[in-house]
Order: C-alpha cells, then structure tokens, then sequence
C-alpha cells in the first residue's frame, strides 16, 4: 500500500533496529521509520542492532517504493578533535538518499549544512532544546525543519513552543522514559567507562550480569548491584535510572521507577497542540514489538481521522515497561 501524498493526521515516526524491524514498521503502518549506523553515531550502539550502508540504502529503497520516509539519527557528540565517523555517516545517509538526519551536536549541524544543504536536518531530542530561543537559534544557525521536543514539557507548554517556532514537530509517544536529561546523562558512564553521549552505550551488555545470592537474582551494572528480584521475579534490565537506591534505610526508585510511556489517550489533544508527528522509543526492541505498538497505533491514528470519538486501544499495557503507563510530563502530578 502506497500512502498518500497528503500530510497524515499525526505523522507516525517508528523505532528499525534493524533491516527486519525497518520492514515490520512499514508493514505494520508506519508513514517514517528511523535508524542508526552501525557504530558510535548513534545512540543506541548495541550489538546485533543498527545498519550498515548497504543495509541502509535497501531499507531506503524498501520505504520509498512504498511511499515511506526513512530518518537516521546521528545523534551522538564527536570526541573532541575526531569528528570523522560523524562526517562519515552523514556523508553515508545523503548518498544513499535518506529522508532526514537527525542531529544534536552543533558541529554535526555546521558540517551537514555546508556539505550537504539539500539534506534536510532534524534536531534530535539528545539537543535537549525546549524553549522556543533555543529551537529558533538551530532553525535559523542551520536550518532544521523539525524538533524532537524532549519528555519535559505539559500539553499547553508544547503548544506554546510550536506556536512561536513556526517548523514542525515531534513528540515521543510510547516507550521509555528515563531520566529526560537527553543528551546530558552521564549515570551509566560512571560505572562503565564507556559514554552514552559520544559512545551511544547507555548500560551496555558486556557490562551487566545477573548473579543468584540465596532466593534472590542481582542485576548488576560495571559490578555495581542496581537491583534484586525474588526468584520468579522478573528481573529488568540494569539501567542506572532504574535501579533501586537505599536512601534513610529505604529501598527504592528514587530516579524513575520502570513505567512505559505511552500517550495513545491524548492523541487529539496532541494533534491539537499542533503536533506534526508521533515518535515510538524503541530501536533496541524486536520487530515483534516493532509491528504490534505501530499497528495499534496505527488503528488509533486512523481512526481519530475519521472522527471516530472513541478508539480501541489494544493491549499496549501489556508491552509497556514494568507494566505500567504514564502520560509523563503532558500531564504534570508535582505542580
């Protein structure tokens, strides 16, 4: 099925581990997919995840014969004086004729915009711009047509924004929340040595282990416990935002407790915030995941553009993180 040409009701923006869960998204409904280079560009450099240049170029193909945009997120920070990965992989997406690159560094921003000015530049969340003189100095320094707007601002704060910066943009929708410091955590990088912000590894596997201590199961990070689970327990991934902390004789999530992001509720809300596009989390899930959260969403988009007053959901809580679901910030509870 080809899209039309016609601009969506809320543009739905899908996480492509890999080349499979780049066709399961497109399969599944999704109008734009976004990715990573195999490497440090990205920040989500995990093994058996990302693309390389060839894979990239199929994917492309595989989304523009069926009317589909591909993104591909260079949103890493080079190490100072060794900017040529970088270099390299924005030079890669153009060639091979990618939709978008999504940047944070300014640099980065400075090199597409001289190199390749036809190459349309996103501002990735990792900016961490959320005021509308900080989005107004990227579009006006380099152009960007689009902000990644991060999980920090209510509903009336993103209507504000977009009223004042006159480009589109994207809000997250379903997945992780996390700290939302995009761009300026460095909590894994304090046990692992290796840098979410210019290594794209936050928790990386060759640095967690689960360990059996009497009827418990430890996840550690870099050999620090972050939690323990009964056994039968299920045991989450160790992230150092997730982990449970003793503080006064307590154990307990004094960052963020694992809960899933999910905004599926407040679709028309969004849409008449201004929103331009839905953003899935998720380029390190499976493409089982890929194409049951893009499908659902999918039905519910669809059918908020037909007017219908009331969308079934599916069952999107049960592949939420921990269970749980949270509108995060739209809806503030500490004001």
């Amino acid at each position: 099925m080809t899209k039309s040409s016609a601009a969506p009701y809320l543009e739905l923006v899908c996480p492509a581990g890999t080349p499979a869960a780049l066709r399961a998204a497109i399969d599944a409904g999704a109008d734009t997919v976004y990715c990573g280079f195999r490497d440090c560009t990205n920040a989500r450099n995990y093994p058996g995840l990302n693309f390389d240049v060839e894979e990239l170029a199929e994917g492309v193909a595989y989304a523009h014969e069926r009317g589909r945009k591909v993104l591909v997120a260079i949103n890493t920070f080079p190490i100072a004086g060794e900017p040529e990965p970088w270099h390299r992989a924005i030079d890669n997406a153009a060639a091979v004729g990618v939709d978008a690159v999504i940047l944070a560094d300014i640099g980065l921003l400075d090199y597409a915009t001289r190199r390749h000015p036809d190459l349309r530049r996103h501002l990735s969340v990792q900016a961490a711009a959320s005021n509308p003189l900080s989005i107004a100095f990227y579009r006006d320094t380099f152009g960007i047509k689009r902000v990644v707007l991060p999980r920090i601002l209510e509903l009336a704060e993103v209507a504000a924004i977009i009223e004042q910066i006159g480009i589109e943009t994207e809000v997250f929708c379903f997945g992780s929340v996390g700290t939302m410091s995009e761009g300026r955590c460095f909590l894994s990088s304090y046990l692992t040595g290796l840098s979410p912000s210019s290594e794209g590894v936050c928790a990386p596997a060759s640095h967690v282990a689960y360990k059996e201590e009497g009827d418990c199961i430890h996840s550690c990070l870099g050999g620090v416990t972050l939690n323990k689970f009964a056994k039968g327990e299920p045991a989450a991934y160790p992230t150092p935002c997730k982990g449970r902390y003793v503080a006064k004789g307590k154990a307990s999530y004094l960052f963020e407790e694992p809960v899933g992001w999910n905004v599926i509720d407040i679709l028309p809300q969004l849409k008449a915030a201004g929103v331009t596009a839905l953003k899935i989390e998720g380029r390190q899930r499976s493409r089982a995941y890929v194409a049951e959260v893009v499908g659902t969403f999918r039905k519910a988009i669809d059918a908020h553009a037909a007017g219908a007053a009331e969308v079934d959901t599916g069952s999107l809580h049960k592949i939420a993180e921990g269970g749980k679901q949270t509108l995060g910030a739209y809806k503030k509870g500490w004001r």
